[in-house]
């Protein structure tokens, strides 16, 4: 079976908002919802899966916004998330998609790999990482491990979360550290933010040691981006 299924209203888990995603019948194809902004990209991958029996594509999006969208009113039981989209990326979308469903099953399929990319996917809740240059056969069993609820990471997302865990200076920054990352991200300087603390410049110069140390950053630029794309100021 391949292409879109039918609608699901007649069944009595139909899908829409508000049934906790509707897991598949036993023996139904896994339900798929592609979300890429390249058109050519959602193309290959729909040729791809539906080549194989037990997938069906029931939806695509070309950003986070539109398969938050679609989800809400169809849900699939894998979506295959890009990260870098316009309007919503990948990041935010996988927060919303888990908030109405936390059952969602999102298995994020990129060309970035960098540490930042990888954490946040992460810990925003996604159940695996593939990098676009897969082979096919690894991303069919991903997405029947991922429909199963299993973790997947593909080998060279597997060494970074290893390093990201083994690395004895990471960790979540404190209440202390974020206060001083605000103010420099805010322009302030080191005089500026020791005022606005009550504390010495000293003490403000280790704790943005201690922030560079944790973001695995250098300098002051580097830590304020860093801070963003974790979403570490929300």
């Amino acid at each position: 079976m391949s292409g879109i299924t039918p609608s699901g209203n007649n069944t009595p888990n139909g899908d829409g908002p508000g049934h906790g995603g509707a897991r598949r019948a036993t023996g139904a194809p896994i339900r798929i919802l592609i979300v890429d902004d390249h058109p050519v990209v959602r193309d290959g991958l729909r040729g791809v899966l539906e080549r194989d029996p037990d997938f069906t594509v029931i939806g695509e999006a070309a950003d986070g916004a539109e398969a938050v969208e679609l989800y809400e009113r169809r849900p699939a039981d894998v979506v295959l998330m890009d990260l870098r989209m316009p309007r919503m990326g990948g990041v935010e979308a996988i927060k919303l998609l888990l908030r109405g469903d936390p059952e969602a099953r999102i298995l994020v399929l990129t060309t970035y790999d960098t540490d930042s990319d990888v954490m946040g996917a992460l810990a925003a809740g996604a159940t695996g990482y593939l990098l676009k240059d897969t082979p096919r056969e690894e991303l069919t069993r991903a997405v029947r491990s991922a429909s199963s609820g299993q973790s997947v990471l593909s080998p060279a997302v597997t060494g970074r979360v290893l390093g990201q865990v083994r690395k004895p200076t990471q960790g979540p920054l404190s209440d202390r550290e974020l206060q001083v990352l605000r103010l420099i991200a805010d322009g302030a300087t080191n005089r500026q933010a020791a005022a606005a603390l009550f504390i010495s410049q000293a003490t403000v110069k280790t704790h943005l040691l201690h922030v560079y140390e944790k973001l695995g950053v250098k300098d002051r630029a580097a830590a304020v981006s860093e801070a963003h794309k974790r979403h570490l100021f929300q």
